[in-house]
């Protein structure tokens, strides 16, 4: 498929926009920011910092701290047992893990192998975690102790050759750390090879240069038909988004060694962003958590002067609420990500009160761009950031371009609403296997995001609305036609949309109208347990079986009848 040609207008526009941009350029934010000399992947930083500062800390995890010196020797370790077990530069190797310390020494030997890192969600159910072994060809998969009955029900159906077990205890126990909570021990008789065990016995590969162009990840994104699909990236994409990010905090890369606490999940590009590159290209530490733990989060702020943290809204909130007598001074930076509750000049000045600084958004991202795309920084004063209507995301990072589009691709003036797109050195090169879809969404150098936004007279993007197929789950994207594809498996259903239904307590839900087949029998509680077996728990939708759907003259389900009825049925008591 060709790509369509743009508009001669582009370039005249990006013009017009740098130079609004340019004029409010915040003062925190350095416009010209480098990376360290020479270092083009995020394995290169990883080798300097551990001949650098071998004893700094880099992963902390409930009571266990890899330093840097450790975190290359593990590494290169995994990528010395890749090597000797014959698997080849590119194969894809992945990971099925929550948030520990093995899981950023898996991706890192890999990419030092030359192979590709997959992560992969470890809540999917059978159909979702086959789509994507076989979608990206995985040949070796490490997965956590807990999901291998899961892991070997779908082999025979991927191309998945070696399994390795991964205990996240494993480091603890070694140090004859207790185990908290939400830790199990290793389990002792499980056929797979253990990973510490394989780690340990292998020959570690020597650290070379790597690649900054070569096909490194593949972060999986939901889209609007079908399954899921994975955004091609580099170490060079991770590279430059991991300098922005550090830019977008007002420093410059090695100005300081941050301690930052991630709890939302790795596997997850902005859990990867924000809990791996930004703090690994800095030679940071990241006090890595499997979940929230306002207890826990309080001491390490406290005790162990964290720096950054990126949480939701409702986080920050808990966090003020047992804040009385506590010290939380070091935690500078507090990244709010409004999924539910919404980032207010109330709880702004209430985090001042306590902390000294200021709570701010994140910023706008997406999978194919590696996220990270704005700052918000140098936009607090007089909340001109949370007052502006509607949701202000701020300029975009140095290197980034962003444009808003009518329904004919021509730029659009200031302050008009349209469609954004984005051009960026982080965007997705392609659609892994996938030229249609690939030409679909990248035209000449510019991703068509399907959001809906503008830009103001500083240049500024304001977000208007997500690609109104998409549903936020608690902050984790859910795509109707991923509900859909699995949940026309079950032999009953006949038919069925799915659209968002607005929810106090998770920001949205899916709401799947299902048409059964005639001699069916099942009910919609029945169709729900049946998803809650068959795909991951944020996905699980609200069933109603209907005898029909309001269909066009076409033959195409009309989505917005169901978005009204969503709305209706939200608003019952």
């Amino acid at each position: 498929m060709t790509a369509r040609s743009l508009p001669r207008s582009y370039e005249t526009a990006v013009d017009e926009i740098r130079a609004l941009q340019a004029a409010n350029w915040p003062a925190q934010v350095p416009q010209d920011p480098t990376g360290l000399p020479g270092l083009v992947g995020i394995t290169d930083y990883v080798w300097h910092w551990a001949q650098q500062t071998p004893d700094a800390p880099a992963v902390s995890f409930y009571g266990i701290t890899w330093d840097y010196r450790t975190l290359a020797d593990q590494a290169l370790r995994w990528a010395g047992w890749l090597q000797a077990a014959g698997v080849e530069p590119g194969a894809r190797v992945g990971i099925l893990a929550g948030n520990c310390p093995q899981f950023t020494a898996i991706m890192l030997g890999t990419l030092a192998a030359g192979c590709v890192h997959v992560p992969i969600n470890p809540m999917f159910r059978e159909h979702e975690l086959t789509h994507e072994l076989t979608d990206a060809g995985v040949s070796v998969l490490v997965a956590e102790e807990p999901l291998l009955p899961l892991v070997r029900s779908v082999l025979d159906r991927t191309a998945v050759r070696r399994v390795l077990r991964l205990a996240p205890s494993a480091p603890l126990v070694a140090g004859g750390v207790p185990l908290p909570d939400v830790l199990a021990a290793p389990i002792e008789d499980a056929a797979e090879p253990e990973w510490h065990a394989a780690v340990a016995g292998s020959v570690p590969a020597s650290p070379q240069p790597a690649e900054a162009d070569a096909l490194a990840a593949l972060n999986y994104t939901g889209g609007t038909t079908g399954m899921p699909k994975g955004c091609e990236h580099t170490q060079g994409d991770m590279v430059y988004t991991a300098v922005t990010i550090t830019a977008a905090q007002g420093q410059r890369v090695g100005q300081e060694r941050s301690a930052s606490i991630i709890f939302v999940p790795i596997f997850w590009i902005a859990g990867e962003d924000f809990g791996i590159l930004a703090p690994l290209v800095n030679g940071g530490q990241v006090h890595l958590l499997r979940r929230w733990d306002v207890s826990l989060v309080l001491e390490l702020i406290e005790r162990e002067h964290a720096t950054t943290m990126l949480g939701t809204v409702d986080n920050y909130v808990e966090l003020l609420e047992q804040a009385a007598g506590r010290d939380l001074s070091s935690l500078h930076t507090a990244l709010a990500m409004s999924f539910v509750l919404k980032l207010t000049p109330q709880i702004r000045q209430q985090w001042r009160e306590v902390t000294g600084h200021v709570i701010r958004e994140a910023s706008y991202g997406m999978t194919e761009t590696h996220t990270g795309d704005t700052i918000t920084l140098g936009f607090q004063d007089e909340d001109r950031d949370l007052t502006a209507e509607p949701v202000f995301c701020g300029l975009p990072v140095p290197g980034t371009d962003i444009l808003i589009v009518d329904d004919e691709l021509a730029p659009v003036p200031v302050g008009s609403a349209g469609q954004i797109i984005v051009r960026s050195p982080s965007l997705l090169k392609g659609y892994y296997g996938r030229p249609d879809d690939t030409a679909a969404a990248l035209h000449d150098g510019w991703l068509h995001t399907g959001d809906t936004g503008r830009l103001d007279e500083w240049g500024a993007l304001h977000y208007l609305g997500r690609n109104k197929e998409m549903i936020k789950v608690n902050g984790m994207s859910v795509f109707p036609s991923e509900v859909e594809a699995i949940l026309r498996l079950h032999p009953q259903v006949a038919t069925l949309a799915v659209v968002p239904m607005p929810d106090p307590d998770r920001g949205q839900r899916p709401l799947a109208f299902v048409e059964l087949l005639p001699e069916a029998s099942v009910t919609a509680a029945d169709l729900t347990e049946w998803a809650r077996e068959n795909m991951a728990p944020y996905k699980v939708p609200v069933v109603e079986v209907v005898s029909g759907l309001p269909m066009t003259a076409t033959g195409k389900v009309k989505k917005g009848d169901l978005f009204e009825r969503a709305r209706e049925r939200a608003e019952r008591p």
